[in-house]
C-alpha cells in the first residue's frame, strides 16, 4: 500500500518485518473512487463490517486483473522484483516505457504527479518499489506504482493506444448494467462504497480506542494522561461523532436501491462537527514524534504490539493506525465529488450533494488554514526571541499571523523628527523595531500599536494639517490622543500597506466567525521551543541575544532531507490539507524577516 508505506518512511517508528508492499488495511486502499478505463471497476475501501484482510482483498483484485488480461488488454500490473529490474534495464538502455493510470491520483504536492484514470504516463525511474518517477506532457513527479499498469507492447505509438482507449470507453458507455442505466449503477456503487468505508472506519476507531487507549490507561506506570493526549489526540471524540454520523447515513441509505439513497443532507447536518478533525490533524506530527521516542524502548514496542494482537487488528504499526483519521477527512470531498458526478441534476439528492461537497471543501480549507497558522506560531516565537530589548507581553498573547512587514519612516507627535523603522503587522497588533547601525540584520524593539484601537487614514500628498509639514506617500494612524504618520518610499508600497491594514481587519473578523484561537499550552510551547533553540544555536563569540537559523525539521523529515534530489514525495497522496512533511513555503513576509533578523549567518 503506497499510502501507508510512505508514512512509514517518514516516521522512524518500527516497521514490522516481512510486510509486503501490497499489504495494508482496506480503509486506505484507494486514493479516490476510481474507474478503470476499459471496464467499469469501483475499488471499495472495505467490504462488510468485519475486518477485511489483505489476502481477501488481493484475491478479489487478482480476479479483476485476470478478467482484464483475458479481454486482450495490452497492459500489465508491475509485479515482483524481477519485473521491476527488467523495467529499469529498459529505461537504462534508452527505451521509452509507458504505463496506463488505472485510478485517479489526486495531489497538491509539487513533487507528485497527478493524473486521471486512463492517462498515459512515461516512466522515467522505477528503482523505488512503491513510488516511481514519471511524466505526462510537461509535468514530472512521483506517483504510486500500484496506481498504474504497464504497457505490454511498448513499441505501439501512444496515439494508437489513446484512440484504442477512446473506442473502448465509448463501447462501455453503450453497455448499461444489468437492470440499471450505467450512471445509476455507478451512483449505486459510489453510495455502497461510502457506506462500506464508514462502517470499516467505525470499526477501526473502535479498535484504537479499545485496543490501545483502554489498555494504555491501565498502565499508569508507563503512560501519563498528557502522553496519551499527545499520542491519540481527540480520537475518542472523533469516534463518538462518527458513530452518530453513521447512524444518520444508515437512516438515509436505501439498501434495496442504493442509487435512490439521499445522503447529502447528512453531511450538511454535521458540517460544523467535522471541524473536530482540525485538532487531531494539528496534533498528528506531535503524535508521530512521541511514538518515535517510545518505540526506541523495547517495553513500549512490545506493549503496543501486544495491544494490536489482543484486539486482533491488522498487521501495521500504531503510527499507521493513527494516520487513518487524517486520510479520512481528506477523502470525503473526493467521495462527494464522485457521487455528484454520477447524480443526475433531476435526482432529489443532487442539490444536497452539491452543497455537501462545497461544505466539506470548506471544512478541508479551514483545517488547512488552522494547521498553517499553528505552524506559523513557531516562526513568530523564533522571530520574537531574535529581537533585542523586547518589552511587554509576547506577540502570541494576541496574534498568530504575520500579515505584512516592511520599512517606513515614522513621525510622531509632539516630535516631528522622521525615524526609519521596520514595521511588522500581525493580527491585532503592529510591532516596530530599529535596525542596528552596524549590523543591519539586528533589530531592537521600539514599540507596538493595538490595531483593534487604531484608525488608519490615507493622507493626500502635500501639507498635513496635524503635523504642519509636507508629506508624500503617507498614512495616518490614530488611536486615542496618539497620532502617527507613516511615510513609504513609493506610492505602490503605500497602497500595499493600505491593503495590508484592510487584510488585518478581515483576518480578525474571520477568526471571530470561525472561532479560531490559540490555547495557552500552544503559546507556551512555542515560546519554550524558541527559547531552547535560541540557547542551543547561539554562535560562539557573538552577543548572547543572537542566534543562527535553527533546524526546525521534524524527526520524520530527516530521512527525506538526506535523500538525493529528487527526493521521494513528502506528503500523502491526495492530501493538500494534511501534508505532514510539506515543502517549506517561500512567502514574502517571512522571507523578509529571515533577511532582516539573525536567523541566517
Amino acid at each position: 500500500n503506497p499510502h501507508m508505506h510512505r508514512e512509514n518512511m517518514q516516521t522512524p517508528c518500527r516497521k514490522i518485518p516481512g510486510r509486503e508492499a501490497n499489504q495494508g488495511p482496506s480503509y486506505c486502499k484507494a486514493t479516490a473512487l476510481t474507474t478503470a478505463p476499459l471496464r467499469t471497476v469501483v475499488v471499495p475501501d472495505g467490504g462488510s463490517e468485519k475486518s477485511v484482510f489483505c489476502d481477501e482483498l488481493c484475491s478479489k483484485e487478482d480476479i479483476l486483473y485476470e478478467d482484464f488480461h483475458s479481454s486482450g488488454h495490452r497492459y500489465e500490473h508491475p509485479g515482483g522484483g524481477g519485473e521491476q529490474l527488467a523495467i529499469n534495464e529498459l529505461i537504462s538502455d534508452g527505451s521509452v516505457v509507458y504505463a496506463e493510470a488505472l485510478w485517479d491520483h489526486v495531489t497538491m504536492d509539487a513533487q507528485e504527479l497527478g493524473f486521471k484514470a486512463g492517462d498515459v504516463i512515461k516512466v522515467i525511474d522505477a528503482t523505488n518499489k512503491e513510488w516511481w518517477w514519471g511524466c505526462i506532457m510537461d509535468s514530472e513527479g512521483w506517483f504510486p506504482a500500484s496506481f498504474i499498469r504497464l504497457r505490454v507492447n511498448q513499441d505501439d505509438p501512444v496515439e494508437e493506444y489513446m484512440s484504442y482507449l477512446e473506442e473502448a470507453e465509448a463501447g462501455d458507455e453503450e453497455q448499461a448494467g444489468p437492470g440499471l442505466p450505467c450512471k445509476e449503477q455507478m451512483r449505486a456503487n459510489v453510495i455502497n462504497e461510502i457506506m462500506s468505508t464508514e462502517r470499516d472506519y467505525i470499526k477501526h476507531l473502535k479498535d484504537i480506542c479499545e485496543g490501545y487507549i483502554k489498555q494504555c490507561r491501565k498502565r499508569t506506570d508507563m503512560f501519563t494522561e498528557e502522553q496519551l493526549l499527545t499520542i491519540f489526540g481527540n480520537i475518542e471524540e472523533i469516534y463518538r461523532f462518527q458513530r452518530k454520523f453513521l447512524k444518520g447515513l444508515e437512516k438515509k441509505f436505501n439498501n434495496e436501491q442504493p442509487h435512490l439513497s439521499e445522503i447529502g443532507c447528512c453531511f450538511l447536518e454535521h458540517q460544523t462537527d467535522f471541524q473536530i478533525y482540525s485538532e487531531y490533524c494539528n496534533n498528528h506530527p506531535n503524535a508521530c514524534i512521541q511514538i518515535s521516542k517510545l518505540m526506541k524502548v523495547n517495553k513500549y514496542m512490545f506493549f503496543f504490539e501486544a495491544c494490536r494482537l489482543l484486539q486482533k487488528m491488522i498487521d501495521i504499526s500504531l503510527d499507521g493506525f493513527l494516520l487513518t483519521p487524517v486520510q479520512k477527512i481528506c477523502k470525503y470531498p473526493l467521495q462527494l465529488a464522485e457521487l455528484l458526478k454520477y447524480t443526475n441534476p433531476q435526482h432529489r439528492d443532487y442539490t444536497d450533494v452539491e452543497a455537501a461537497l462545497n461544505a466539506m471543501k470548506n471544512v478541508a480549507r479551514l483545517i488547512n488554514e488552522r494547521k498553517r497558522r499553528l505552524e506559523n506560531i513557531d516562526k513568530i516565537a523564533r522571530w520574537q526571541s531574535s529581537i533585542e530589548d523586547w518589552e511587554g507581553e509576547d506577540v502570541l498573547v494576541k496574534s498568530s499571523e504575520l500579515i505584512f512587514s516592511g520599512e517606513l519612516n515614522k513621525l510622531s507627535q509632539p516630535q516631528t523628527k522622521s525615524q526609519q523603522r521596520m514595521f511588522f503587522l500581525f493580527d491585532h497588533q503592529m510591532v516596530y523595531c530599529k535596525k542596528d547601525l552596524l549590523r543591519r540584520d539586528i533589530l531592537y524593539y521600539k514599540g507596538r500599536m493595538d490595531m483593534d484601537q487604531v484608525e488608519v487614514t490615507d493622507v493626500e500628498d502635500g501639507k498635513e494639517k496635524d503635523f504642519n509639514i509636507s508629506v508624500k506617500n503617507a498614512l495616518k494612524l490614530q488611536f486615542g490622543e496618539e497620532v502617527h504618520l507613516l511615510c513609504a518610499k513609493k506610492l505602490e508600497l503605500k497602497q500595499r500597506w493600505l491593503r495590508a491594514f484592510a487584510d488585518e481587519r478581515k483576518q480578525v473578523h474571520h477568526d471571530r466567525e470561525t472561532g479560531f484561537s490559540l490555547t495557552e499550552v500552544q503559546k507556551k510551547q512555542a515560546m519554550l521551543n524558541a527559547g531552547k533553540q535560541h540557547v542551543v544555536s547561539k554562535p560562539k563569540g557573538m552577543h548572547s541575544g543572537l542566534q543562527k537559523k535553527g533546524n526546525t525539521s521534524l524527526p520524520y523529515c530527516d530521512f527525506l532531507l538526506r535523500q538525493k534530489h529528487p527526493s521521494l514525495p513528502a506528503a500523502l497522496p491526495q492530501q493538500q490539507v494534511f501534508m505532514l512533511a510539506e515543502p517549506k513555503r517561500k512567502t514574502t513576509f517571512w522571507h523578509n524577516i529571515g533577511r532582516l533578523t539573525p536567523f541566517k549567518k
